[in-house]
């Protein structure tokens, strides 16, 4: 979602905002703006704001050398109230400047709240929730700005974290949060705030993560942390391990392009410190054989990507375990009234932790009483905090809003999961296990293999690149494969896609194949092999262009498909990690074909933090 960056020390602090927002651009790029204490109690705050990307707001500032003072705040947008305009940019002000916010999440009573504010005199400029903050904090307001904040949050429902500034308190940042992620940091020049991790990586590692109704105050001396009584409160900074490099290019045009081949390392860095000895060891899951065997159902729930793993994580699951397993999407989750029963484990699934629609599931899940487990990327991030067990991926920092080495450290952790929960409830023989951790260990070095199949998709993708409709299909693993290739594909090209389980074309969706109609099958489960050629044969015969992705051997494949894809042999259940990649690298290169921003897919943001 929207991106927010706060600094004040000994430095100015135009340039190291817009260096913040170029870091988080990722969340929001509808509109960009700053706001500056020029350390002048009495000046207002300078105020600058553009339509559009992060550059013009550049260009406005000569790369932020016009705007002189030592602390501010920054905003990168992903329109939710209001048109992405100028009026509707951030930071938000009030009271002819004395009050400056930026936002990152949605309050939900802000029309009820706008009325009460018109009928005391105030006047509002845009259409945005958030300039309903900026007024009830310049009302509350007396000089204690502890007090302000507090009254204010009161106030708001829904979720948001908060950047302020205060004309006559220079040298200050605010900020609070409420389910929306918000991050302090400090460094010998000063301290910061950021809605995540890359933006003041440049300028230290150094981090504390705010917990829901935590207020912090910044000087250029540190920071300090408030309750939500007012009370002082201590907290623990942290070392991150990312550097900067891992979240810049590193001379790789796009940053898509640069976290698939980032993905051998992801997978290796998630999976070999849980394998000893030829063994899995997830000591610090935290989970004892007991816990695991008194297992019945395992509930799945996770957004977007995400859920494609889930429903990955199901097949593998149910096979190695022989435990029951369901997928919702978190969004639904909770209103379908679900039917937990005893012994259920609630699994969810999140490369950031701050997923708001996935956060809610868990803590629903909480509330009634259900053990619960999360995957999460970042450490101490909101879900990772409120789980009862977590397993870290070690994707490292993901920059391009459409995922791809998350969702594959996360494929991994699903599959050591299964395997270690299979072992420990004696479903799975030591010689299968030892074949699949075996197996497991080579899936990195295999998905390098496959990288260097990049020029064959760059060819093809400008073959298919003015594709109308494309349609991917898939029997049992290969369905739930087929379902992230079709987001992967549509996301960022606009091409629409849509991935359908083989068996189910004849039930109606084989109306919508032409002549010339572009369908990829994805075939990798031998147990299914014959099936799935019955499925491609019938879309053939009704003139689509065919695309067959299958392991190496099946060299029959060629017979009945135009273009064949091969990925390296592995255990039927590991065939997911392999699939993906050619499939990331077709929509990559389609989207490149069709000259979009590979990174910036229109009407998405990264971290999707509001329900």
């Amino acid at each position: 979602m929207c991106g927010i960056v706060g600094f004040t020390g000994r430095r100015q602090a135009c340039p190291i905002l817009l260096d913040g927002l170029e870091h988080l651009e990722y969340r929001g790029y509808d509109s960009a703006g700053i706001a500056i204490s020029d350390g002048n109690k009495d000046h207002p705050l300078h105020i600058r704001r553009v339509k559009g990307r992060l550059r013009a707001l550049r260009e406005m500032t000569h790369d932020g050398q016009t705007e002189q003072g030592s602390s501010g705040i920054g905003h990168t947008r992903w329109a939710t109230h209001g048109e992405p305009t100028v009026e509707n940019a951030h930071p938000h002000v009030s009271g002819e400047g004395r009050v400056a916010v930026v936002h990152n999440g949605i309050i939900e009573n802000y029309q009820d709240l706008r009325v009460t504010l018109e009928k005391r005199g105030y006047v509002f400029q845009s259409q945005t929730d958030t300039e309903t903050v900026a007024h009830l904090l310049d009302y509350y307001y007396k000089g204690d700005a502890v007090d302000a904040i507090m009254r204010t949050v009161m106030h708001l429902r829904g979720s948001f974290a908060l950047g302020i500034l205060f004309q006559d308190r220079p040298g200050e940042v605010w900020g609070v949060r409420r389910d929306s992620p918000l991050i302090a940091a400090t460094s010998d020049d000063g301290a910061f705030i950021a809605s995540d991790v890359p933006a003041i990586l440049p300028y230290t590692r150094n981090v504390c993560y705010l917990n829901n109704m935590e207020i912090v105050h910044l000087t250029e001396d540190g920071a300090e942390f408030f309750n939500m009584d007012g009370e002082h409160i201590d907290k623990d900074f942290q070392q991150v391990q990312w550097d900067v490099e891992a979240a810049e290019k590193g001379g790789y045009a796009h940053f898509m392009l640069k976290e698939i081949h980032e993905q051998p390392k992801a997978m290796q860095d998630t999976i070999h410190p849980h394998i000893r000895d030829g063994r899995i060891v997830l000591d610090e899951l935290g989970m004892s054989d007991e816990e695991i065997r008194a297992v019945r159902r395992i509930q799945m729930v996770a957004c977007g990507s995400a859920w494609h793993v889930c429903m990955t994580a199901r097949y593998v699951m149910e096979q190695m375990a022989g435990l029951p397993v369901d997928v919702d999407l978190a969004s639904e989750f909770r209103y379908r009234n679900p039917v937990l029963e005893e012994g259920t484990l609630l699994m969810v699934v999140s490369q950031s932790g701050e997923t708001a629609d996935s956060l809610a599931a868990l803590r629903y899940g909480k509330d009634h009483g259900m053990r619960t487990l999360a995957i999460v990327n970042v450490m101490g991030s909101s879900i990772a905090r409120e789980a009862d067990r977590v397993f870290y991926t070690s994707a490292g920092p993901e920059i391009a809003v459409a995922t791809t080495k998350a969702y594959s450290t996360q494929l991994a952790a699903c599959y050591m999961l299964a395997m270690h929960f299979a072992i420990v409830r004696g479903t799975m023989s030591e010689e299968d296990y030892s074949r699949h951790v075996t197996a497991l260990l080579a899936l990195p070095h295999q998905i390098e293999q496959l990288l260097g199949c990049e020029n064959r998709m760059q060819w093809l993708a400008g073959k298919y690149a003015n594709s109308r409709d494309a349609f991917f299909i898939g029997r049992g693993l290969d369905y739930a494969s087929v379902l992230e290739g079709a987001l992967k594909l549509k996301e960022i090209s606009y091409i629409h896609a849509e991935a359908y389980a083989a068996g189910e074309l004849k039930h109606g969706t084989i109306s919508l194949i032409e002549k010339g109609s572009m369908v990829l099958a994805v075939a990798t489960q031998k147990e299914l092999l014959e099936k799935e050629v019955s499925n491609i044969v019938e879309v053939k015969s009704r003139g689509a262009t065919m695309l067959g992705l299958t392991m190496e051997g099946n060299y029959a494949m060629e017979d009945q498909v135009d273009f064949t894809i091969y990925v390296p042999r592995t255990e039927d259940c590991f065939y997911p990690s392999l699939v993906v990649i050619p499939l990331q690298l077709l929509a990559y290169y389609v989207s490149l074909a069709r000259g979009i921003d590979v990174d910036k897919p229109r009407n998405l943001a990264k971290s999707v933090t509001v329900e």
